[in-house]
């Protein structure tokens, strides 16, 4: 009977493996689409982390007798932080986009006073706010150096790497190669544009924030039960013991990881995708932005 099930399992899995790659094999492709595949894990783990959760795993695989909750340990305490505690990327990325309407408006009003588009950065780099001072003073340095402005910019871009940055760099980029017009109030209407990014995405965070709760709950209710059974009535968890058993027990883990992976996914803030990734000066006529 267990060899049965055994197969069982395994054929089911073969055809669910096999459905999906027919599906992803067969789903229509716009003309000169690319498929681009990045090999990377779904979180963000340091060396530290990896040999922490190591640890953890053997010493939880070791004190059950169960390969397979070693490895759920594992993977949990590598993925679980990132869900429960929140996407610090995200609010790191918001204090930016403050940064960044904050810096504009202040080059908005030195231009205004009749300045140059040099002598704005110069003078406004020291007092950027503190989310973009580093990159800006380093601006105001490569200016003093004599670099080109365009390619002073561009650089810029490529260290604050966010695609907000590069529409305000943009602009700033074209004023300074192609002899752009309006520039001042360019900057102001981006500027309160990047406001109303802010807002929109302090709102989503908010309610995202009710998806991370219950997260937590059952997190901690799940554990909470298993813990106390290890504990309480371990002759409850013997069958896991068997073969049979760390297949089952490795299937609900399964399921449990797609869960929170999916909650990870839908209460996580996708990027936007920069526009000045990679470009490089070229000739052109001159464009005037009205």
């Amino acid at each position: 009977m267990t060899q049965d099930v055994l197969t069982g399992l395994l054929l089911g899995a073969g055809l669910a493996l096999s459905v999906g790659l027919v599906v992803l094999g067969v789903r229509p492709r716009a003309e000169g689409e690319r498929v681009v595949r990045r090999r990377q894990l779904p979180f963000r783990a340091s060396g530290r982390q990896w040999v922490v959760a190591a640890v953890v795993g053997l010493l939880v695989g070791a004190a059950t007798g169960w390969p397979v909750a070693g490895i759920l340990t594992l993977v949990g305490v590598l993925t679980l932080p990132n869900l429960l505690v929140g996407d610090r990327h995200a609010a790191a990325r918001t204090e930016k986009l403050e940064a960044l309407a904050l810096w504009a408006e202040m080059l908005r009003d030195t231009l205004s006073a009749a300045a140059g588009l040099e002598q704005a950065i110069l003078a406004t780099a020291p007092v950027a706010p503190q989310a973009v001072q580093a990159e800006a003073a380093r601006l105001a340095g490569r200016i003093e150096d004599g670099q080109p402005l365009g390619e002073a910019l561009r650089t810029f871009a490529e260290e604050v790497d966010d695609a907000t940055c590069d529409m305000v760099t943009a602009a700033l980029v074209m004023a300074a190669e192609r002899q752009a017009r309006q520039l001042a109030p360019l900057l102001g209407q981006l500027a309160a544009a990047t406001r109303e990014q802010v807002t929109m995405r302090l709102r989503t965070e908010a309610g995202r924030s009710r998806v991370r709760t219950s997260v937590r709950v059952i997190t901690v209710t799940t554990l909470g039960m298993a813990g106390g059974l290890a504990v309480l009535n371990r002759a409850y968890l013997d069958p896991y013991s068997t073969a049979t058993g760390q297949i089952v027990l490795a299937g609900v883990g399964g399921l449990f990881a797609v869960a929170f992976w999916w909650l990870m996914k839908i209460a996580t803030l996708e990027e936007d995708p920069r526009i000045l990734k990679g470009v490089r000066p070229a000739a052109g006529v001159e464009v005037v932005v009205r």
